[in-house]
């Protein structure tokens, strides 16, 4: 189905245009029952208005989108700032939405406030990403793999840096681990747990449910988690693997406060590689990702598909394992 027009919701309501245009205007001389009526159509039939108004039909905004629910550490500033110098190369402007609302999102998408998207929001369910498919807005998708003929993905293989992280373990001879996940319904999170733990199974290694923590991405709450853990007494795991460096310095902070020397006493290994990672004590082993290179490449394909140059496609970034002191103990 095409984008839904006024005409459409004046067929299905039984009104006339010019009602319903009052309607969505907010216009006092439609009676309340009626503009609620018109208001539950537009809604049942995804209507999407025009953000810009009728003068700006046609022209572009020059201007893209980032849609986030967070700007919370290093990864999100870093992404939004490359992103930023990269739209200022191709000659457009660069507005951040942060919101929880997935109707905000797709009304601004669909509603030609920006000329192309870049999502990194789980907030936009599969409904919402199959809605901006059907309709074929320029959408650059970090979050999930999706293709379409102006739409993206341009994601990391995290589920090989979990493999990855699993057999630089292995090949210590380690065999009980402790996992840090991140955000639960997150993308990177599922599959680099996933990678993690399907490499873990081809040698027979199942990891404890104990041993599963929840870290949200954030240094507190892996530090809360590793020291709520820690006070449990149970046996500790060889190494750790924290799906990304924010909650691996929460759980070195928490085994350091214990005493727990790193690497002598335990292993820990990130995902990342922001800048911290260099100068904390000791400095992390973790999987470069790219993610600056995740940033400059989503507004260089977004821009190609907006002037048709290119079409969707689904982009993987491969990581790669960067030793640090946080590793180097044993094995």
């Amino acid at each position: 189905m095409g984008k839904v027009t006024i005409k459409d919701i004046a067929r299905e309501a039984g009104v006339s245009i010019s009602t319903v245009s009052n309607a969505l205007n907010g216009v006092s001389v439609v009676k309340p029952e009626t503009r609620e009526y018109i208001l539950e159509v537009a809604d049942r039939l995804h209507y999407i208005p025009d953000l810009n108004g009728r003068n700006l039909k046609a022209k572009a905004t020059k201007v893209l989108g980032l849609f986030t629910t967070s700007l919370k550490g290093p990864y999100f500033a870093t992404l939004a700032d490359i992103m930023f110098w990269e739209c200022v190369k191709h000659g457009y402007e660069l507005n951040i939405f942060v919101t929880w609302s997935e109707k905000s999102a797709i009304t601004s998408i669909l509603g030609k406030r920006v000329d192309g998207c870049v999502i990194l929001s789980h907030d936009v369910d599969e409904e919402g990403a199959k809605r901006i498919l059907e309709l074929d807005a320029p959408t650059i998708f970090l979050d999930r793999e999706l293709k379409g003929n102006r739409v993206s993905s341009i994601i990391f293989d995290s589920y090989k840096d979990g493999t990855t992280v699993a057999d630089y373990f292995l090949k210590k001879g380690f065999r009980n681990f402790a996992v840090i996940q991140g955000v639960l319904d997150n993308y990177d999170a599922i599959e680099r747990f996933r990678g993690f733990r399907d490499r873990l199974l081809k040698d027979g290694i199942v990891v404890d449910p104990e041993y599963i923590l929840e870290g949200g991405f954030e240094r507190e709450k892996a530090r809360d988690a590793m020291a709520q853990f820690l006070e449990k007494g149970n046996p500790m795991p060889e190494a750790v693997f924290a799906t990304n460096d924010l909650s691996a310095f929460g759980v070195m902070d928490a085994l350091m406060e214990k005493g727990i020397k790193i690497p002598e006493d335990i292993e820990v290994v990130g995902v990342d590689d922001v800048e911290m990672c260099q100068w904390y004590t000791p400095n992390l082993t973790t999987i470069r990702t790219g993610y600056e290179k995740q940033g400059s490449l989503a507004v260089k394909k977004l821009v190609k598909m907006i002037n048709g140059e290119e079409q969707g496609d689904i982009i993987k970034l491969h990581g790669q394992l960067i030793e640090r002191e946080s590793t180097k103990g044993r094995g």
